[in-house]
């Protein structure tokens, strides 16, 4: 299993979102600010507003939320001026870690940033060290339990994704970024639900990690995760079946 696809879904059986919910709403209204800024107000044709938009929906964000921070991005109401920065750095066992930030100050940031990586047994990297490895994807993970494989393969594969497979106890669903709404909108009028859906970054190929290793990187990810600069966080790792196995017991406790 890719890195990207174990983060995605331990971070969504432990409720990490939903511990981070006071700060979720920050993060989605940068994302709006930033899309309604570089590529105006309207969703219909500024897709990153169109998918920052739907990924606040989903959250359950206030729809006055939502317009004001488009309103911010478009110069109507007075906000911050975020920067867009991608930091790149080494995890533990040498994995590739990706971080997707918004932020007012990139020194603090950076600073922030670095400190996180080294607390947890990383190190932060030139820019361009890693991001090679990832490719810009959307990502669905959609629960066995809940659909059959050819219904899934007929609805997203119809609706432009490309690739289906099972990833564990899921399906992975990928497609370019430019499907991504279409194949959201496909599986909700079929009312078959996901685990994660999100724009992100998918690793082209991938690093195993012992039990010790693993659970280091998750926490690794976990912080970065956590920081308030942070959009998304994503790696290239594997880690072993029985890792998983304990992360899904804690989950269900």
């Amino acid at each position: 299993m890719a890195g990207h696809s174990h983060w995605a879904n331990i971070a969504a059986k432990k409720g990490i979102a939903d511990k981070r919910r006071g700060k979720l709403f920050g993060k989605l209204s940068r994302a709006i600010i930033v899309a309604a800024r570089n590529g105006g107000g309207d969703p219909a044709t500024n897709l990153a507003l169109r998918y920052a938009i739907e990924k606040a929906r989903k959250a359950s964000m206030p729809k006055e939320t939502i317009e004001r921070a488009i309103k911010k991005g478009c110069g109507e109401l007075e906000g911050e001026d975020f920067i867009e920065m991608v930091y790149e750095g080494y995890g533990p066992g040498g994995v590739a870690v990706l971080c997707d930030v918004l932020t007012e100050n990139r020194n603090r940031t950076v600073s922030e940033i670095r400190k996180i990586f080294e607390v947890h047994g990383g190190r932060l990297g030139s820019t361009g060290c890693v991001a090679w490895m990832f490719e810009r994807k959307g990502l669905f993970m959609v629960p066995c339990k809940h659909v059959e494989e050819d219904k899934l393969l007929e609805v997203a594969l119809e609706a432009g994704a490309d690739d289906v497979r099972q990833v564990g106890d899921s399906f992975e669903v990928t497609c370019s970024p430019e499907a991504f709404s279409q194949v959201s909108e496909a599986l909700e009028r079929e009312k078959i639900p996901t685990d994660v859906s999100e724009i992100s970054r998918i690793p082209s190929n991938t690093v195993d990690l012992d039990a010790d290793q693993g659970r280091k990187a998750l926490k690794l990810l976990e912080a970065l995760e956590d920081h308030d600069d942070v959009q998304s966080v994503t790696s290239n790792f594997n880690i072993p079946d029985e890792v998983m196995a304990e992360l899904a017991a804690e989950a269900a406790d």
